[in-house]
């Protein structure tokens, strides 16, 4: 599994994502009672950044276009009207440096 140094955890906001790329995939970047998650950065309903626009209410984003909201620990979605749950990256965090496996993407079950 190849993992991409994304950010380090200061650059990741508390109370929202940070979006990060490897070429044409993004991801968002959460970090979550000091656990970091990693999901597609676009909602699967209506193609919006979560990173960007969307904001974090515990361990959910939410999507601020019609407000649906998904796990960032396991990207199942959690309020409609989104049907389809976010693919999942692998993340991990290295003394302060953040890791994403953009190339392992995965939708969980």
């Amino acid at each position: 599994m190849a993992f991409t140094k994304v950010c380090t955890l200061k650059d990741i906001p508390e109370d929202k994502g940070l979006k990060v790329e490897d070429g044409e995939t993004s991801a968002a970047v959460f970090k979550v009672e000091g656990k970091v998650f990693a999901t597609q950065d676009l909602c699967s309903h209506g193609l919006w950044s979560l990173s960007e626009i969307g904001y974090l209410e515990g361990d959910q984003v939410v999507c601020s276009l019609h407000m649906g909201k998904f796990c960032v620990r396991s990207g199942k979605v959690k309020s409609l009207p989104p049907h389809q749950q976010l693919k999942k990256f692998p993340a991990r965090v290295e003394g302060e440096d953040v890791y994403v496996a953009f190339d392992e993407g995965y939708i969980a079950e």
